[in-house]
């Protein structure tokens, strides 16, 4: 999967011994060794921005003396390594102590690229039954009152955050199991218990609706030639007939961006990239399911929005025609860069750089390009994108300040989000030679992707229009070969290379149709 990502994002693999290209935002771990005299008050779910502090973290780690706490080992007061087993026990609430959300949601994600999310739920049940008594019928019901809660908060932030590890049977077996024991006692408890099971059905079962939309949407698609061959061009419909206002077409793309992103699951970041334990004899934790399917979803939808852009440009018959169509395009991603849409922004940009786009030089002698090279410049990949990194920070700065819910969303380019989470991934060990957990790096991985979670809970504040939506997500697109000839028909080709791939081209593709 990590390979197939990869390829499909461009990315390029550091060399062995090479530095990682990755942007290092550090993370200091939060300490946890007074953890277990904190008060008895339960934590809220508080919004992730303020999850995670911002300042760095101490890069000579390994030059001053570590103190160990039952297999845990920290620097500075802040956890940066430990067993596996240790990890697990620390996330295990007692009657004096829980664990720091922060340490919950870390774990959480990273635990996955050693153990199964259901062998951990099993871990962790195990742990609450024997620790607490809680299978002693007789068990102090005082004991139990302080425990219980502590324990069903725990199983609230696992189902809420990663609700898609419940899709295992396994795992509900597990859930259903603990909460009959936390609940057999107290009917405040039963009521508890109903509400997190209730939340996580409906997410699910959101999941599934989603799942089943996009299975239709793909069952409708089909290809431009097809459709040009079964309906004259001059009587089908573009673009701009169906939307002239790009800054309604922004809002459309937005609409659509936000949905998908809401989807994806933080451990598919994790699990898109996870390699096989070298301690584990077992295949990779992930064989067998859905790794990342929200995640490759969504790069397939940056894929065919770019692919469409090039498809309006290139099936324009007239010159002046397409003219037009480039310059309501660049319009529409001067809206979404002022939207904090740089998803569909970027997906734009690429739809009208691609060579079947770009060699139209009569086509863009007629526009008016001032605007697009602004736009370039603000994407522009030197400096590992550096432009456009200072513009997230400004719309990330504007979120948190916001007055209003359109002041609130930002969409990353999703796919340079992959490969800066990949790069981080790549160039750390997992494990340090000790065979502890490393740690440090997961509290940098889980600051990316604490990020992401805030983005994507943002509700798109824009009236939806279906018609637009409808055509944005069906509309037929040509292939690569289809929009180069397409392109060639529009303006000849240039030199003997050209012309002999406009008439491979011809042979193949309208034959074929």
């Amino acid at each position: 999967m990590a390979k197939f990502l990869v390829e499909l994002l461009g990315c390029t693999l550091p060399e062995k011994g090479s530095s990682p290209r990755f942007e290092t935002r550090g993370l200091p771990p939060i300490s946890r060794k007074n953890s277990k005299k904190q008060p008895d008050k339960m934590p809220q779910t508080p919004p992730f921005p303020g999850a995670f502090p911002t300042s760095g973290y101490n890069k000579n780690l390994y030059q001053t003396k570590e103190e160990a706490y039952g297999g845990l080992y920290y620097h500075d007061n802040s956890l940066v390594s430990g067993s596996l087993e240790a990890l697990i026990q620390h996330l295990v609430p007692t009657v004096d102590y829980y664990p720091d959300r922060t340490y919950i949601f870390t774990f959480l994600l990273s635990s996955r690229l050693f153990i199964h999310p259901h062998e951990l739920m099993s871990k962790v049940r195990q742990l609450c039954v024997e620790q607490q008594r809680l299978s002693d019928p007789q068990a102090d019901k005082t004991r139990l009152r302080k425990i219980a809660p502590k324990v069903l908060q725990l199983l609230t932030e696992w189902t809420e955050t990663f609700p898609y590890d419940f899709r295992d049977e396994r795992m509900m077996r597990s859930l259903k199991e603990l909460t009959h024991r936390l609940a057999s006692g107290d009917e405040l408890y039963r009521k508890a218990v109903q509400q997190v099971t209730q939340g996580l059905i409906r997410k699910l079962t959101a999941l599934s609706q989603y799942e089943e939309a996009l299975a239709k949407i793909n069952a409708t698609l089909t290809d431009r030639l097809a459709v040009l061959k079964a309906k004259p061009q001059s009587i089908q419909r573009d673009v701009l007939s169906l939307c002239s206002d790009p800054f309604t077409l922004a809002q459309q793309l937005t609409h659509i961006e936000l949905e998908r992103l809401s989807y994806i699951g933080p451990e598919e970041f994790i699990q898109a990239f996870g390699p096989k334990d070298p301690l584990d004899n077992d295949k990779s934790c992930f064989g067998g399911h859905k790794k990342a399917g929200n995640l490759q979803t969504y790069v397939e939808w940056f894929n065919r929005l770019s692919y469409l852009v090039a498809t309006e440009i290139c099936m324009a018959v007239k010159k002046k025609h397409r003219a037009r169509v480039i310059e309501f395009f660049i319009d529409v991603a001067r809206e979404c860069f002022n939207i904090g849409n740089f998803n569909s922004l970027m997906a734009i940009i690429s739809g009208m750089n691609m060579s079947p786009v770009s060699r139209l030089k009569k086509t863009w002698g007629k526009v008016k390009t001032a605007k697009f090279d602004i736009l370039e410049h603000q994407m522009d990949p030197s400096s590992n994108f550096y432009n456009y990194r200072t513009a997230l920070r400004g719309a990330n700065q504007r979120s948190i300040t916001a007055h209003s819910s359109r002041e609130k969303i930002v969409i990353p380019f999703f796919s340079l989000l992959i490969k800066d989470i990949y790069f981080l991934n790549e160039g750390c060990a997992n494990r340090l030679p000790s065979g502890h957990v490393n740690f440090e790096k997961f509290w940098e991985l889980a600051k990316q992707v604490s990020e992401f979670m805030t983005w994507r809970q943002v509700e798109c504040p824009f009236e939806r229009d279906r018609k637009i939506l409808q055509y944005l997500l069906t509309a037929p697109v040509f292939s690569e070969d289809a929009l180069c000839l397409a392109s060639y028909e529009s303006e000849g080709p240039e030199n003997t290379m050209e012309k002999d791939r406009w008439k491979s081209l011809r042979s193949s593709l309208l034959n074929r149709v």
